[in-house]
């Protein structure tokens, strides 16, 4: 087993030999900020991703055929044996026991991108655990104390933006203090750290909450239940959300989770894809459209995004909010207690 900073440590000269050795491909890109609704979104744009082979979208449901069970976990990239320069090590929870593997994104647009995988196979419709939590929360800090900024992200369920049913989270590096989503919702003013909150300059339905600032230094057995408590508690608000859309699609709901060291973020999903106007083709979004960064194949998706919107295409694939009517829920019920 590795600790979190070991690994953190070796992601550069690691990430050079998987590159060098071909068994990780690396994709140029270049960043457009394009300013909407408070945020300065980061559309990326990336060219050679028009030649990565294009992944179906997994069958999530339990329902789903044997055999298109038994074929999905046959070529479960996220399985041993692992490819060894993709391979960095694995962290165990001390106090479940549960343990993950640390793979390098094997299509990286971002120097870095790691996946941290259940190590036995759980799936990707599967809520976040608290060890889940507590673990990618561990490599946040680890980056922190070596000068970088990560963030995690979770795409849960079919309309997540999800390309692998085995369980992982995702850790991405970024220059600033943050994703573009983040700086919004630290300037957020609120009453009380402790409750969820939503980014009303958003066209969609949010649901946030702000970390205690001391969480950073905190021992693992006091991160595990702030950061339960403060996911589950957006949790209930995005399926209540879910709940209050009667042309919501059955099925399980789905939604994209994004963690930094001071929030975490809840998204509900409609869909996973946008058809976008000045093009008709599909426009994928997973969580880091949620988090501001929106990735592009072409000049001509890049120009159709601006023009249609990132507010637009997020709406899109995700749900009206209804925040004020849950807090009226909520107020409610405590007035009946």
């Amino acid at each position: 087993m590795s600790t979190h900073d070991q690994i953190i440590a070796k992601l550069p000269e690691a990430f050079d030999k998987a590159r060098e050795s071909g068994d990780l491909l690396f994709f140029p890109s270049t960043v457009h900020v394009h300013r909407e609704h408070d945020v300065d979104f980061e559309i990326r744009l990336c060219p050679a991703l028009q030649n990565k082979p294009t992944l179906p979208t997994p069958d999530f449901s339990d329902d789903a055929p044997p055999a298109v069970q038994q074929e999905e976990k046959r070529h479960d990239p996220f399985a041993p044996p692992y490819v060894p320069n993709l391979y960095i090590g694995e962290v165990r929870d001390e106090a479940e026991g549960n343990a993950y593997v640390i793979l390098f994104n094997k299509y990286s647009v971002v120097p870095h991108h790691i996946l941290m995988v259940t190590k036995d196979f759980q799936s990707q419709t599967s809520p976040l655990m608290p060890p889940d939590l507590v673990q990618a929360y561990l490599f946040l800090v680890a980056a922190k104390k070596a000068g970088r900024t990560f963030f995690a992200f979770y795409n849960c369920g079919d309309q997540s933006g999800a390309s692998q049913p085995h369980k992982h989270l995702q850790l991405i590096p970024i220059e600033d203090d943050g994703p573009p989503i983040e700086r919004l919702a630290r300037a957020a003013k609120i009453e009380h750290d402790e409750r969820p909150f939503t980014l009303p300059s958003l066209p969609y339905a949010n649901h946030v909450r702000r970390l205690p600032s001391s969480l950073a230094s905190a021992a693992p057995s006091t991160l595990e239940p702030a950061l339960a408590h403060a996911f589950l508690s957006l949790l209930d608000l995005a399926i209540s959300t879910v709940r209050h859309d009667p042309t919501y699609p059955p099925g399980p709901p789905s939604y994209n989770v994004v963690l930094t060291l001071e929030h975490v973020h809840v998204v509900p999903r409609r869909r996973e894809t946008h058809t976008l106007a000045g093009t008709g083709e599909a426009l994928s979004v997973n969580a880091l459209g949620f988090a501001g960064m929106l990735l592009v194949k072409s000049e001509r998706e890049l120009e159709a995004v601006k023009e249609e919107g990132v507010g637009t295409i997020l709406r899109g694939v995700g749900l009206e909010s209804v925040h004020d009517v849950q807090m009226d829920e909520h107020k409610s019920a405590d007035e009946r207690l």
